[in-house]
């Protein structure tokens, strides 16, 4: 009888365990999600800068030599 009890007891630890580590890869997953989302965010406002700067250049028709 002493067996089956350890068996069980190590099985619900070990879900418990696992249950802790899904706990964080979601976590984690969700603030790599935001900061992707951040980080799009910013290079989409480089970009247009990038392309205001370019055509403001070329309208004044000055080059960078």
């Amino acid at each position: 009888m002493f067996w089956p009890m350890i068996a069980i007891a190590l099985g619900f630890l070990g879900i418990a365990v696992l249950g802790v580590l899904g706990a964080r890869v979601f976590i984690e997953t969700q603030r790599l999600g935001h900061e992707v989302a951040r980080t799009t965010e910013r290079i989409s406002r480089a970009a247009e800068d990038l392309e205001r700067a370019a055509s403001d250049l070329a309208r004044t028709g000055e080059t960078l030599r």
